[in-house]
């Protein structure tokens, strides 16, 4: 990827080592935690395969268009996002500021999830698994009240790891462990982003490719357990009658939204170290599909593990019920199996109705077992982490299984920070002279500083708060923003000029449709819906209350006013910049027209700027 001779030396610009370099870091991006714990979710509530046709007609028309619209952006313009909308339009200016402002604060919380996986990999080198047993009370008579009514890996996670309060409004003390593991990950991230792209480019190496050998390992151990066919067969089975639901084209169209990560602004800056000469498109393409197979790949040693899970429930359901029966008829031991545990039920049920009802058997079905569907943070560490306890060799299958985390959590980290630290650089106000090593210990430090308060005893609520609110409507409006930008402000016919002279070739009929018509009305269609779905559902959350009343079931409790506030400020704040910007250039605009001399800027344009 030599940089062509009619293309002029930049101006100390950092490239990428290799194309390879560039394709991971995107990949990295992109492909997160959502990948394993949000998609296989929404593959098992909504009709197995059926939710993939939603989701790829979601990927032709909405995901793939963006990412290039993206890539070549940054390519031609070869700049953060806020220099890069700045060069396309000072009007358009907020929209770089809102994408960045979502990747701030998206990287607080984020890393907060980090600081959790690696106070699980920390425990996992213990003998027994910490989440395998319940320690015993203060006394030390019997075993924990709240663990022994729950279970050891819910009592591990809420109480152990987050020691979580009560309620949101409860703010309780900052967790020792939590802050020192927060540190060391701020720590890691700082290492890693210390020069920007000069060292992601390397780390990226370990980062993107080692979640793909874990997941790899435990395909293949996955498939060997008892009921991994049954958790497969669950997942792919297709119920086309879930598409008549809107509820699953909306959640197609925002996973593989936010599965790309698109709008944060890390993909154009990314882009933007690329020589201009480069196939954005094919990269687009690419990425898009490596990433929507990578949902499916990791799905199957998902629900491998989650089928082996419900069958041992299952089984374990079967055991306790055929101990009962055998104690209460005095018959023989293993007189009564798994295998014929039916036909003996039927016959006691029929001969002794009264003695079997005084019994007060569980129903064991093995579909509710495999129905229990959990999500994020729910499937890695409580979910998983049960099944987990089951497996043989189960402590270094949690380490395996933190460290891929880990690694996909890290390798998405570094597109949030470089979406945060590629604009700055390029801002006026900072001094050239500031060395980047510091820029990035002081956006490290700031960081950490402010996700402290995610360390507390309401810190889950808050990162739930956070991933509802700042991380998902912003970016609709952003994106929705780009593309009218792009196909209206800057028009399609002079973009398509831009993507001919880096790529050999313009874009296709299927290009311009979408990104004239088709993206912009998804994604308007997709904001209404998730506005309206917003509003119609209560503002409320799950407590974990060891005196409620249903404890373990979680209590709902409805958000304070203050907190609502903060919820609709956090969804505002970033895309209120788009509307500012564009106004605070409007009223200079009408200003600098009452001045004769002034000669109004012209369009700019990939060509132009390096003909």
């Amino acid at each position: 990827l030599s940089v062509p001779p009619e293309i002029p030396k930049e101006d100390g610009r950092p490239k990428w080592d290799n194309k390879f370099q560039y394709i991971l870091s995107c990949i990295g991006f992109a492909v997160g935690l959502g990948n394993v714990w949000r998609f296989p979710y929404l593959c098992q509530i909504h009709g197995g395969g059926a939710f993939l046709i939603p989701y790829f007609i979601a990927l032709l028309f909405e995901g793939i268009p963006l990412l290039h619209l993206e890539l070549a952006l940054g390519q031609c313009l070869r700049k953060g996002s806020i220099g890069a909308w700045n060069a396309i339009s000072p009007y358009l200016g907020g929209v770089g500021v809102g994408s960045w402002m979502v990747s701030v604060l998206v990287s607080l919380y984020y890393n907060t999830v980090l600081t959790w996986v690696m106070w699980y990999f920390i425990n996992s080198f213990q003998e027994p698994l910490p989440w395998s047993v319940c320690p015993l009370n203060e006394n030390r008579t019997g075993l924990n009240e709240e663990c022994y009514e729950s279970t050891t890996v819910n009592y591990f996670w809420y109480r152990k790891t987050l020691n979580i309060t009560p309620d949101v409004t409860e703010s309780g003390t900052l967790q020792w462990w939590l802050i020192l593991c927060l540190a060391a990950c701020w720590a890691i991230v700082y290492l890693c982003t210390i020069r920007g792209i000069e060292t992601t480019g390397k780390a990226i190496y370990v980062t993107a490719i080692f979640p793909y050998l874990v997941l790899t390992i435990f395909l293949i151990h996955g498939l060997t357990l008892p009921g991994a066919t049954d958790g497969l067969a669950y997942l792919f089975t297709p119920n086309l009658n879930t598409l008549k639901n809107p509820r699953v084209w909306l959640d197609a169209a925002t996973q593989i939204f936010f599965s790309l990560s698109l709008a944060f602004g890390g993909l154009i800056a990314f882009s933007s170290y690329n020589p201009q000469k480069n196939d954005c498109e094919k990269d687009a393409v690419t990425v898009a599909i490596v990433n929507s197979m990578t949902s499916l790949y990791a799905s199957i040693p998902v629900f491998s593990v989650l089928g082996f899970k419900a069958t041992t429930g299952y089984w374990d359901c079967l055991d306790r019920n055929i101990i009962s029966i055998i104690n209460e008829f005095d018959l023989p031991e293993e007189s009564i199996m798994r295998q014929n545990y039916t036909a003996w039920i039927s016959f006691l049920n029929s001969s002794y109705p009264e003695k079997i009802a005084g019994l007060k058997l569980k129903s064991c079905d093995l579909q509710e077992f495999l129905d229990q569907s959990v999500s994020g943070t729910g499937l890695a560490f409580i979910i998983f982490t049960q099944a987990i306890i089951l497996m043989p060799g189960s402590q270094a299958w949690a380490i395996l299984f933190f460290i891929m985390l880990f690694s996909l959590g890290l390798s998405s980290m570094f597109g949030n920070i470089e979406g945060v630290f590629t604009p700055l650089l390029e801002l006026p106000m900072i001094s050239k002279s500031i060395p980047k090593e510091l820029l990035s210990g002081i956006i490290c430090l700031i960081c950490f500083l402010i996700a402290l308060c995610f360390t507390l005893g309401s810190g889950s609520y808050w990162i739930d708060i956070f991933d509802s609110y700042a991380g998902s409507l912003p970016l609709l409006v952003i994106a929705f923003f780009e593309v009218i930008g792009v196909a209206y402000v800057y028009k399609i016919k002079r973009f398509s000029k831009d993507v001919k002279w880096m790529t050999g070739r313009k874009p296709n009929l299927y290009w311009q449709i979408t990104w004239r018509f088709i993206s912009p009305l998804l994604l308007l269609i997709v904001f209404v819906a998730f506005v309206t779905l917003q509003i119609q559902k209560p503002s409320s959350y799950a407590a974990w209350n060891p005196k409620h009343e249903g404890f373990p079931m979680k209590e709902e409790k409805v958000y304070p006013p203050w907190v609502l506030a903060i919820c609709v400020l956090l969804a505002v704040l970033p895309c209120v910049f788009v509307p500012l910007v564009a106004l605070f250039h409007l009223i200079k605009r009408m200003c600098r027209n009452k001045d004769p001399s002034f000669v109004p800027p012209a369009v700019f344009s990939c060509q132009g700027a390096n003909s």
